[in-house]
C-alpha cells in the first residue's frame, strides 16, 4: 500500500531520514516496521513562527520501493540531415528551443554572440576585478545567458504556459541535483550551472545540431514580409525560413537593427533600483527568530512587496549567502546584480528592490517612441557610471544614511569586488524613484523587524530586471506581425522573465516553428 502523507518536522528531523520513520509511525499508527520506505516529493520551510519544515511523503507500506528510474538524458533522434532553425542567443530560451526542436525533428542552429562557458568564465574574472569589460562576454552575454553566471534561481510562477517538472527533469537529466524535483523554490547556483549548460550543448551537438560562438547578429534577411535567414558581424549569411529570436534583455544592439530595418518594436515597463546587502547573519535571526540558524537550516531569503505612491516596490533575485556582481554590458554604464554558488555560503544577503516604471515616468524625461522605455534606463544606468567616478566600482550608502539624505562618512564591508563610492543615491536616482525606496523600506522594516539598519549598503543600480522593449508577435502562431517566420522568444522579446519562464518561452516558439500548439 503506498500513501501520501504531509509531514511537520524540525530542521534536524528534516535533514536526517532515518528519523522520518517514526514521524510517519506517530502519524498514521502504523509499526515502524510495516514502513518498507519513504519518498520525499516536497520540502518547504515555514519560519512564520518556530521553523518547521513540511515535507510530503510517499509511503510504502508492506512494499517495497521499485527500483528508482534514473533521470538520463533522452536517446535523441539524429537531426542532421533536417531541416535548419535558426536560434538567435544560447541562454534558457535557446537551448530549450533547441532540445524541443530535435525532438521534433528540427535541427536547431544556434547563434549566440558570446564565447562557450568556459572561455566566458575568464572575461567575468576580469570584470569581477574591475579590470574589464568585454561587451559580448560578461553577466548578461555567453552560452547560458544571464541566469548561467548570476545565480542560477528556477522558481517562478509561470506554470500556466508550460510544464516545469519537464524542465527541471531536463536540468536533472544533463547533472543537476535531483533535490530540484523536491525543493519549492529550486536553485543550482553559479559553480554548478555551467557544466549543466556545456552538457545540454553536448546534446544538441551530438544530435546533430550546431552551437556557433562570437556570432553577433547584425541584421535579418529579409524577403517580401518573410525572413530567409541572418547575418552576423563578419558579413556572414545562415539561411532558413524559421528563425528563433532569443537574445535576451540587455541586446540593445538587436533592438536597433530590428528598428532600422522597419519593424515593429514596443515600450514596455519594467522595474528599476538599487541592490541591498545585509550581513547573512542578520536575515536569518530576522526570519528564524534565532541568534545563529544552526547547521540544518539553509541562509534565510525573503520576499518583499509593497506599494509606494502608487507604484509596486519589491525584492528582486534574493541572492542568500551571495555577493554583488558587474552587470554592465557596455562602456559608460553602471550595473549590478546578485548571485549565490550552490552552497550559499557566503556572510552576504543581497537583493534587488525594484520599483515598478510605467509610461508616465518616463514620458516625464521627454523620452518617447518604441524604445523610451530603454532611454529612460540608459540614462539611469549613465549618471551612476558618472556618480561612481566612471569606474566599475559602484555608487553605494548606507541604508540609514539614504533615509537621513546623508552622505555616508564611511561604508560597510561588501562583496561587491570592483568596489564601492560613497555618493547619495539621490544625486543620480529620480526623486519619484528615491521617495518611492525610502517608503518602501519603512515598510519592509515593518514586516522584518530590523531590515532598516546601518549595517545594510544600497548599491547602483539594478536596472536589467527585464526587457524595456517588447518585440510584438502573434497570439495563435508566435510569429512577429511584419516578418513570417521570425518568432520572438524570451525575455530579451517581453515574453519571460527568468530561467525557468525563458525556458518554457523556449518551448512554446520552438513547437510553433513545428506548427504545434504547446497547450
Amino acid at each position: 500500500m503506498r500513501r501520501e502523507l504531509d509531514l511537520k518536522l524540525t530542521p534536524s528531523e528534516a535533514f536526517d531520514p532515518a528519523r522520518w520513520k517514526h514521524a510517519v509511525s506517530s502519524r498514521i499508527g502504523i509499526p515502524e516496521g510495516r514502513i518498507y520506505h519513504i519518498r520525499p516529493l516536497k520540502r518547504s520551510i515555514d519560519a512564520r513562527h518556530k521553523v518547521f519544515f513540511n515535507l510530503k511523503v510517499e509511503v510504502f507500506i508492506g512494499e517495497h520501493f521499485p527500483k528508482a528510474e534514473k533521470i538520463s538524458i533522452p536517446d535523441y533522434p539524429d537531426v542532421s540531415r533536417r531541416t535548419p532553425v535558426l536560434i538567435v542567443g544560447a541562454g534558457p530560451a535557446g537551448l530549450f528551443a533547441a532540445l524541443t526542436l530535435i525532438e521534433q525533428g528540427f535541427k536547431p542552429v544556434i547563434l549566440e554572440r558570446g564565447k562557450d562557458v568556459k572561455a566566458r568564465k575568464f572575461d567575468i574574472s576580469l570584470l569581477n576585478r574591475g579590470e574589464r569589460l568585454n561587451p559580448d562576454s560578461n553577466y548578461c552575454f555567453g552560452e547560458g545567458g544571464a541566469g548561467t553566471y548570476s545565480d542560477g534561481k528556477l522558481y517562478t510562477r509561470s506554470t500556466k504556459r508550460g510544464n516545469v517538472s519537464d524542465i527541471l527533469r531536463t536540468l536533472v537529466a544533463h547533472g543537476a541535483s535531483d533535490d530540484l524535483l523536491i525543493d519549492a523554490h529550486p536553485h543550482i547556483g553559479t559553480d554548478k550551472l555551467p557544466n549543466i549548460i556545456a552538457s545540454i550543448r553536448r546534446s544538441i551537438i551530438d544530435a546533430g545540431g550546431e552551437v556557433h560562438f562570437n556570432k553577433r547578429i547584425v541584421r535579418l534577411i529579409l524577403k517580401n514580409g518573410k525572413v530567409k535567414g541572418v547575418i552576423d558581424s563578419a558579413g556572414n549569411e545562415f539561411r532558413s525560413n524559421s528563425v528563433i529570436l532569443a537574445t535576451g534583455h540587455s541586446a540593445r544592439d538587436v533592438f536597433d537593427f530590428l528598428h532600422d530595418q522597419g519593424l515593429l518594436l514596443e515600450p514596455k515597463p519594467f522595474a528599476l533600483g538599487i541592490r541591498v546587502e545585509h550581513p547573512q547573519q542578520l536575515i536569518d535571526s530576522i526570519q528564524y527568530h534565532v541568534p545563529e540558524r544552526g547547521p540544518h537550516l539553509p541562509a534565510a531569503s525573503y520576499n518583499l512587496v509593497t506599494q509606494a505612491e502608487g507604484r509596486g516596490v519589491f525584492s528582486f533575485c534574493m541572492c542568500p549567502g551571495g555577493i554583488i556582481v558587474p552587470a554592465s554590458t557596455g562602456n559608460n554604464e553602471l550595473v549590478v546584480n546578485g548571485m549565490s554558488n550552490s552552497m550559499r555560503n557566503s556572510p552576504y544577503a543581497n537583493s534587488g528592490i525594484a520599483v515598478a516604471i510605467e509610461p508616465e515616468d518616463w514620458q516625464k524625461f521627454q523620452h518617447e517612441g518604441p524604445f523610451a522605455a530603454l532611454r529612460f534606463q540608459q540614462a539611469i544606468e549613465a549618471a551612476a557610471w558618472d556618480a561612481a567616478g566612471n569606474s566599475l566600482k559602484a555608487p553605494a550608502q548606507r541604508m540609514t544614511d539614504f533615509m537621513n539624505d546623508k552622505v555616508s562618512a564611511n561604508l560597510p564591508v561588501c562583496s561587491y569586488n570592483p568596489g564601492l563610492v560613497s555618493v547619495p543615491l539621490s544625486s543620480f536616482l529620480p526623486d519619484f524613484l528615491t521617495s518611492r525606496l525610502k517608503l518602501a523600506f519603512r515598510d519592509f522594516n515593518n514586516k522584518m523587524n530590523g531590515y532598516l539598519t546601518e549595517d545594510a549598503v544600497l548599491v547602483g543600480v539594478e536596472s536589467r530586471t527585464s526587457s524595456p522593449v517588447r518585440i510584438p508577435r502573434k497570439d495563435d502562431t508566435l510569429q512577429h506581425p511584419q516578418a513570417a517566420g521570425l518568432f520572438p522568444c524570451g525575455e530579451g522579446a517581453g515574453y519571460a522573465g527568468g530561467i525557468v519562464s525563458s525556458a518554457i518561452d523556449g518551448i512554446r516558439c520552438a513547437l510553433a516553428v513545428a506548427g504545434k500548439s504547446a497547450d
